[in-house]
Protein backbone atom coordinates (compact mmCIF):
# COMPACT_ATOMS: atom_id res chain seq x y z
CA UNK A 1 0.00 0.00 0.00
CA UNK A 2 1.10 3.62 -0.57
CA UNK A 3 0.24 6.82 0.77
CA UNK A 4 0.26 10.01 -1.93
CA UNK A 5 0.13 13.62 -0.53
CA UNK A 6 0.60 16.11 -3.00
CA UNK A 7 0.69 19.57 -2.75
CA UNK A 8 -0.58 21.60 -5.42
CA UNK A 9 -1.68 25.27 -6.18
CA UNK A 10 -5.43 25.83 -5.21
CA UNK A 11 -6.80 26.82 -8.16
CA UNK A 12 -5.43 23.47 -9.65
CA UNK A 13 -8.02 21.33 -7.22
CA UNK A 14 -11.02 21.13 -9.17
CA UNK A 15 -8.61 19.75 -12.38
CA UNK A 16 -6.97 17.51 -10.15
CA UNK A 17 -10.18 15.83 -8.70
CA UNK A 18 -11.86 15.60 -12.36
CA UNK A 19 -8.01 12.97 -13.07
CA UNK A 20 -8.76 11.16 -9.87
CA UNK A 21 -12.45 10.98 -10.27
CA UNK A 22 -11.67 8.92 -13.85
CA UNK A 23 -9.70 6.19 -11.79
CA UNK A 24 -11.36 3.73 -11.27
CA UNK A 25 -11.27 1.47 -7.81
CA UNK A 26 -9.95 4.91 -5.94
CA UNK A 27 -10.81 4.56 -2.32
CA UNK A 28 -10.96 8.15 -1.60
CA UNK A 29 -8.78 11.44 -1.21
CA UNK A 30 -8.52 13.91 2.07
CA UNK A 31 -8.19 17.44 1.10
CA UNK A 32 -6.87 20.42 3.19
CA UNK A 33 -6.22 23.67 3.23
CA UNK A 34 -2.32 24.38 4.30
CA UNK A 35 0.15 27.28 3.67
CA UNK A 36 4.01 27.11 3.45
CA UNK A 37 7.04 27.79 1.26
CA UNK A 38 9.62 26.68 -0.71
CA UNK A 39 12.75 27.32 -1.87
CA UNK A 40 11.59 31.51 -3.20
CA UNK A 41 9.97 31.83 0.19
CA UNK A 42 6.72 32.57 -1.40
CA UNK A 43 8.17 35.52 -3.06
CA UNK A 44 6.47 34.77 -6.36
CA UNK A 45 3.61 33.78 -4.96
CA UNK A 46 -0.42 35.40 -5.86
CA UNK A 47 -2.09 34.11 -2.62
CA UNK A 48 0.01 34.61 0.45
CA UNK A 49 -1.18 34.92 4.09
CA UNK A 50 1.20 36.41 6.65
CA UNK A 51 2.46 34.04 9.51
CA UNK A 52 4.85 35.04 12.46
CA UNK A 53 6.11 38.17 10.03
CA UNK A 54 6.91 35.48 7.15
CA UNK A 55 4.49 35.27 4.01
CA UNK A 56 2.84 31.71 3.70
CA UNK A 57 1.88 30.46 -0.03
CA UNK A 58 -1.90 29.26 0.26
CA UNK A 59 -1.42 25.12 -1.08
CA UNK A 60 -3.87 22.79 -1.09
CA UNK A 61 -2.94 19.48 -0.04
CA UNK A 62 -4.29 15.91 -0.85
CA UNK A 63 -3.83 12.70 0.53
CA UNK A 64 -4.59 9.08 -0.57
CA UNK A 65 -3.81 5.55 0.32
CA UNK A 66 -4.33 3.06 -2.18
CA UNK A 67 -3.00 -0.20 -3.12
CA UNK A 68 0.43 -0.42 -4.81
CA UNK A 69 -1.68 -1.15 -8.15
CA UNK A 70 -2.87 2.35 -8.26
CA UNK A 71 -0.20 3.99 -7.05
CA UNK A 72 1.55 5.08 -10.15
CA UNK A 73 -2.28 5.80 -11.94
CA UNK A 74 -2.25 8.54 -9.02
CA UNK A 75 0.65 9.75 -9.17
CA UNK A 76 0.82 10.36 -12.98
CA UNK A 77 -3.02 11.88 -12.79
CA UNK A 78 -1.89 14.22 -10.13
CA UNK A 79 1.15 15.56 -11.38
CA UNK A 80 -0.22 15.84 -15.37
CA UNK A 81 -3.29 17.82 -13.83
CA UNK A 82 -1.60 19.72 -11.37
CA UNK A 83 0.95 20.71 -14.02
CA UNK A 84 1.24 24.92 -14.91
CA UNK A 85 5.00 24.80 -15.81
CA UNK A 86 5.90 27.96 -13.53
CA UNK A 87 7.43 28.02 -9.99
CA UNK A 88 4.99 27.05 -7.26
CA UNK A 89 3.13 24.06 -9.26
CA UNK A 90 4.05 21.72 -6.20
CA UNK A 91 5.27 17.98 -4.88
CA UNK A 92 3.87 14.79 -4.72
CA UNK A 93 5.39 12.58 -1.68
CA UNK A 94 4.46 8.53 -1.96
CA UNK A 95 5.52 6.85 1.12
CA UNK A 96 4.91 2.92 1.98
CA UNK A 97 1.87 1.98 4.19
CA UNK A 98 2.48 -0.68 6.64
CA UNK A 99 -0.31 -0.66 8.07
CA UNK A 100 -4.73 0.48 7.72
CA UNK A 101 -7.39 -0.43 10.28
CA UNK A 102 -10.81 0.66 9.77
CA UNK A 103 -12.14 1.83 12.55
CA UNK A 104 -15.74 1.01 12.26
CA UNK A 105 -15.16 -2.96 10.82
CA UNK A 106 -11.68 -3.33 12.05
CA UNK A 107 -10.68 -4.46 8.64
CA UNK A 108 -6.94 -4.24 7.95
CA UNK A 109 -4.54 -4.17 5.29
CA UNK A 110 -5.84 -3.77 1.48
CA UNK A 111 -9.37 -4.02 2.73
CA UNK A 112 -9.51 -1.19 5.24
CA UNK A 113 -8.76 0.96 2.12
Amino acid sequence: MKEIKAIIQPFMLEQVLHALAAIEGLPGVTISEVAGWGKARATDAANTVQQGGHALAKKTKLEIVVGDDLAQRVEQAIAEAAHTGRPGDGKILVYEVRRVVKIRTGESGDAAI
